[in-house]
Formats: C-alpha cells, structure tokens, sequence
C-alpha cells in the first residue's frame, strides 16, 4: 500500500517543526559552533535517537512506512515529546500503514443521553473527534446557548465547536481567553487528523477553516497537538454574565473507532459561578415548562 502524500506532509511538518523548538543547550549538545538555525539539526537528532543521518533524513521526509515502534520511541525521546505528541506521531505511523477505510459515524445510545440529563448541576455534553456537539444535556445547551443558536450550526441542527470559535465573531466574547480556547480546539483537530487522515468530512472541515479563517489557518500550520482538554474556562454568557467554570474531558468508550469526549462544565461550590449557573438552568426548566403548556 503507498503512503498517502498527505500522510507524508503531516509527518515531515511535524518533526521538523518538533525539531525546531529543542536548542542544543536542552539536548546537552555544544553551544559554541555558528548555527543557522537555533533548533537541533538532522544529524543531531539521529545521534540522539541513535540511528543514522540518511535514516532519520528520510523519516523526516514522511516515509514512516515499516518504521519499528522502538525507532519511533528513540525519536520521540530525542524530540523530547510529550505523551499527546508521542501519541500523534505513533497515530501517522499506524494511519500510513492501515488501507484506508471509512470510519461509520455511530449514534449515541440512549443510555449516553439519560446519563447526560442526570447531570443536572454540570452542563456536560459528547463530542467526537471533528468537535460536532452529538448529544448534550438541557443544561449545556443553555450555557452554550450562543453556540447552538450560532449561524454555524448545520442544517441538521447540530453545533461544532470550532466552526463557532473560528467562524463566529461572537465567539471572541463568549470565550473571555479566545486564544486558548482557539489553540485548544486547533490542536485537539490536528490530533484527529493523525488518527484518521482519510476521514472526509474532517478534511473538510479543516479545509473550510484554513480558507474562512486567518487564526484557524495559522494555528494549524503550528502543528501542536492535543488529546484531551480539561482547566478553567471562563465565559461571558449573554444573560448570567460573567462564569469561571472547570471542565473535564472523559473518554467515552464506544463501538468502532470514532473517538467520543464526554465534556462536563462544573462551578466550585459556593461562588458566584455556582449562583449564576444554578440560575441559568433554573430559567432553562422554566423556559421549557411554559412552552410546554401551550403546546
């Protein structure tokens, strides 16, 4: 099977811009020759890794074909990656290896959606790899109100985070950190990417924001990537104000290979965030019963 040339860019951008970012200093290598570059040459990282110039020369050109987990782990050790990097690079070498295949998106059974309505105090919701929202409990949709309300959701109705973040204007006030919200959400698709370069309603999702969105399309040249996102997110919600809200991302073991996050936004128990999130759900049930009795 041949290497897909898209394979092959992914892998050659990496490593070198992983390369770029380690000087010779934090490698233990000498200091004092003229460099014209302040990252770690080629002949460097493969006595590093232990294996020969024109060996590492050509992993670097993206022919990861055949490579031996204990070469890659040599590499990755000399790069000095860390596990989501390791990951990615493991991901491209198995991706270029596998004929490639359609991934079958999956519904998400109904036991997903009681757990997600149980969670009554979180605003928790499941998201796949492409970052399309695939079920969400009453509580998440009324705190990411401006992203399901958003020009962005397609027109089945269902919401993707980074076409809000990178195609909405509104989301720059919604995110009071926009920036890391923005290199999150960049990184955690280029991760997708190596898990599944032949997945083609992600390319074309990422096609989309490379020409619709100047930030979107420097991020990805970055190349940074991201498994899993959890912190503090600070929001600005159009009618509770100001939120400083913790969040989690757990792995949501499905059938097939279609990567599932369980996504769960939770205040600190008594502050402000905690009275303003309770509110909020409180208006969302009220909400729902008014309607409710008209129908």
């Amino acid at each position: 099977m041949d290497q897909p040339p898209g394979n092959r860019d992914d892998i050659r951008h990496f490593l070198a811009s992983r390369r770029a970012k380690i000087t010779p200093a934090q490698a233990g290598l000498p200091t004092s020759t003229r460099r014209r570059v302040a990252g770690l040459r080629r002949e460097e990282v493969a006595v590093l890794a232990g294996v020969s110039t024109e060996w590492y020369t050509r992993l670097e050109k993206g022919h990861i074909g055949g490579v031996s987990e204990d070469v890659l782990d040599a590499v990755a050790r000399a790069l000095r990656l860390d596990d989501d990097e390791r990951t990615y690079l493991f991901d491209l070498a198995r991706s270029s290896r596998r004929a490639p295949s359609r991934r079958k998106d999956i519904e998400v059974p109904p036991r997903v959606q009681w757990l997600l309505d149980s969670m009554t105090m979180s605003s928790a919701f499941v998201r796949n790899g492409r970052t399309d929202v695939v079920a969400s409990n009453p509580l998440a949709r009324a705190l990411h109100a401006p992203m399901f309300d958003s020009p962005t959701v397609d027109k089945h109705g269902r919401a993707n985070i980074s076409r809000y973040i990178f195609l909405d204007p509104s989301a720059q006030h919604f995110f009071a950190d926009w920036d890391a919200a923005g290199n999150a959400t960049a990184a955690l698709l280029r991760a997708e990417a190596g898990r599944e370069p032949h997945d083609r309603a992600l390319r074309e999702l990422i096609g989309e924001l490379c020409t619709l969105s100047p930030e979107f399309r420097g991020l990805w040249a970055v190349h940074d990537v991201l498994i899993r996102h959890d912190g503090v997110k600070r929001l600005q919600h159009p009618d509770v104000g100001h939120l400083e809200l913790t969040f989690q991302s757990l792995d949501l073991p499905l059938s097939g290979r279609a990567v599932h996050n369980l996504v769960t936004y939770t205040a600190e128990p008594g502050t402000a965030s905690e009275e303003r999130l309770k509110l909020l759900g409180s208006w969302h049930r009220s909400s729902m019963t008014d309607s409710q009795s008209f129908t």
